[in-house]
């Protein structure tokens, strides 16, 4: 009797989660679809499933194993054979489960502004409001200073004394890494001021991160610099724009031109803030990116009286079929067209400078750690901090 007891208890016993941790596939080059995921697991078993760094999806247990398997290429008969044992289904019900969900990832691979709710079923999760183990993102500030020196007021400077080295930028890329951060954002000040930033977006590509650049594209007239740039593994570059510089257009333009003449796959963007200055040229300067062959821009205001005009703006560049990127560079920004869209206003106010940056997270040019650009508190230094008292902290501010 003992033993038929122990029998029943083992079948019908919960499976224990698979371990936490960060899992990373990048599709072959000849891959058609051109894809990366990251698949995060979390103390307990759900998981966090992020396609191309943009589409988040939230797994329960059953599903996150096999998005394990998805990215891990297990072949379809262990995967079948493996949840049939762990969970007591039939290898049928298990491939048909795999299957579906393999089949909704690439969907929404292919598929620009697919909302997986809407079509999958997938449960709906208020911006950045699950207990997560890790941001999704960090923006990692390598520098402040700025090419045009009469700018620099507008760089918080008088928060770092120093700069970290290369090795020491290594070092955070890898603690990131390690704690499940699958996307990183070179930003600044300029980062392309840093001679070293080619070095470091290649050392976080062989990690299996996705990283990104925001610039005002002061050295992209340099071609050698562009070509080594390109080259690195970089996957998406946005240009801060300054519609009355001719070199912030030229720049745009060569990063475009270049990137498809060496076919380097990189996905372009322009940020364009609206200000009561260019206001009345706002609809004509989408009409100028469009025509420079942009894909993709990022709107935001400096002024709440523009709201209006931020929405109107919006839905002009969807009728030229410009893809909205709505939180580069400004993601702790009310003022941009989700946030004034959003009915859960509750959360956008709570959210401007707290929870919500809990999907990202901010490096200064020292390796202290802060919410958001301008947050006076600091969370700790990557360097000399471990980052689960890093990570207590973010969370409890």
């Amino acid at each position: 009797m003992t033993g038929l007891r122990a029998s029943i208890a083992k079948k019908f016993a919960r499976s224990e989660p698979l371990p936490a941790g960060l899992f990373h596939y990048r599709a072959p080059a000849d891959d058609p679809l051109n894809y990366r995921l990251h698949l995060r697991i979390e103390p307990g078993g759900n998981g966090i499933l992020i396609i191309n760094a943009s589409t988040i999806l939230h797994l329960n247990n059953t599903a996150a194993e096999y998005a394990y398997h998805l990215v891990k290429r297990t072949p379809k008969e262990e995967v079948a054979k493996e949840i049939s044992t762990r969970y007591q289904v039939s290898r049928k019900i298990a491939l048909e489960d795999f299957n579906r969900l393999k089949e909704q990832v690439e969907t929404l691979i292919t598929t620009i502004d697919l909302d997986p709710v809407t079509f999958f079923g997938f449960e709906r999760h208020p911006p950045y409001s699950d207990d997560i183990s890790a941001p999704y993102r960090l923006d990692c500030a390598l520098t402040y200073q700025l090419p045009n020196k009469t700018d620099l007021h507008f760089a918080p400077t008088k928060h770092v004394d120093h700069e970290l080295t290369t090795t020491e930028w290594k070092s955070i890329i890898d603690t990131a890494w390690s704690a499940g951060i699958p996307h990183l954002v070179f930003t600044g000040g300029e980062p392309t001021l840093r001679a070293d930033l080619s070095e470091l977006i290649e050392h976080a590509e062989s990690n299996g991160q996705v990283t990104g650049l925001i610039t005002d594209g002061v050295k992209l007239s340099d071609t050698s610099y562009l070509h080594e740039l390109l080259q690195s593994g970089l996957d998406h570059v946005m240009i801060v724009l300054h519609p009355d510089d001719n070199q912030s257009w030229q720049a745009l333009a060569n990063f475009s031109y270049w990137a498809d003449v060496l076919d380097e796959d990189i996905f372009v963007s322009a940020h364009l803030t609206l200000t009561p200055e260019n206001a009345r040229h706002a609809m004509t300067l989408l009409d100028k990116l469009n025509e420079a062959g942009v894909s993709a821009v990022s709107l935001s205001a400096n002024d709440k009286s523009l709201n209006d005009l931020l929405q109107d703006a919006r839905s002009y560049a969807d009728d030229l079929d410009l893809e909205l990127v709505w939180d580069l560079p400004v993601p702790y920004s009310n003022i941009n067209p989700v946030n004034l869209e959003l009915e859960e206003k509750d959360i956008v106010d709570e959210t401007a400078h707290g929870r919500r940056s809990l999907g990202w997270l901010y490096i200064e040019p020292d390796g202290d750690v802060i919410h958001y650009q301008g947050a006076r508190s600091t969370l700790g230094n990557l360097l000399s901090d471990e980052w689960e008292q890093i990570w207590v902290k973010a969370v409890a501010k």
